[in-house]
């Protein structure tokens, strides 16, 4: 799993940074939050291909969250994609995208679904779970998390081989969680593996004030990536604007047990976001700031 910061300025783009858009890049899948102006061209300087399977999903309905969803479309229409897409947002995403595309007249060369968020569980798939929560913003908008489901245990060569299972088919069977069997014996995943691992959880705020209920939704994150439009000093302007902090997203990540905070959401009268940063790290010990076309490794344990 990696995180790709496709853009990370907020309201409007400057020369370095786009509008607001991360992907999540599983093994077989890439998952889209928000799809802000010029998504398209990020997607483009990414190469994570354009017939890859995927499902975007919607913070909410502000143009540097959402127009870029239909430039996407349509330069996926031009490059032959056929690989259908899921989009989930707020009500009103529908209309949204069903007027453009009508108004624009352009078809599409794929499917696409789309599917209206609540609170709560959004999409259960087998690997992975996707939740939102209600943000604190000037209008509806969810915050969504990632939940990763538990991993196989570390498989162990020497303890199969041990056991006269041969190498191969057989193997893989075990690793998928399957009984064996060799001649007359039936072997179980549990001879030849470690306990299960727990999955990995990243959050994704969207534009939000810092809320006791955010905190819950995150807590134990291993990745977040939070609003951090302005400066503490600005925290006024932050409230009244329905954004956060640098400072108020450390305090929020410290209460929630998040083990690596990402700022993002940057205005424009902060060039360089360092000083964000700084003012993040007096909270909170792992602090960085995205930038554009950053990728992020997600880390597991052996």
């Amino acid at each position: 799993m990696k995180l790709v910061f496709l853009g990370t300025s907020a309201a409007q783009p400057t020369e370095t940074r786009g509008m607001t858009c991360i992907c999540v890049v599983l093994e077989k899948e890439i998952l889209m939050f928000d799809a802000g102006e010029g998504a398209q061209v990020s997607y483009l300087k990414s190469r994570l291909g354009w017939n890859k399977k995927m499902k975007i999903f919607i913070t909410h309905l502000h143009g540097d969250h959402c127009v870029g969803l239909l430039g996407l479309l349509q330069t996926m229409s031009l490059q032959s994609r056929t690989e259908s897409i899921d989009i989930y947002g707020p009500k009103g995403i529908e209309d949204f995208i069903a007027a453009n595309l009508k108004v624009l007249n352009f078809g599409l060369t794929f499917p696409v679904r789309i599917m209206i968020v609540k609170e709560g569980l959004v999409l259960d798939d087998k690997t992975y779970s996707i939740h939102t929560c209600e943000a604190d913003h000037s209008i509806p908008a969810f915050s969504y998390v990632l939940q990763e489901k538990e991993r196989p245990g570390r498989f162990y060569p020497e303890k199969a081989k041990a056991l006269g299972i041969p190498e191969g088919k057989l193997w893989h069977e075990l690793q998928s969680g399957k009984e064996v069997k060799v001649g007359d014996k039936t072997f179980k995943p549990s001879g030849v593996m470690g306990e299960k691992r727990p999955g990995k959880k990243i959050g994704i705020s969207g534009d939000t004030r810092p809320t006791k209920k955010l905190e819950e939704f995150f807590k134990n994150c291993d990745y977040l990536t939070f609003d951090s439009t302005y400066s503490d000093e600005l925290k006024e302007k932050a409230q009244e604007n329905y954004h956060s902090t640098a400072k108020q997203a450390a305090e929020l990540a410290k209460k929630a047990g998040v083990s690596n905070l990402i700022l993002t959401h940057f205005s424009t009268r902060y060039d360089d976001p360092e000083a964000l940063v700084k003012e993040a790290k007096t909270i909170h010990p792992s602090v960085i700031a995205a930038k554009d076309l950053l990728e992020i490794t997600v880390k597991y344990d052996v």
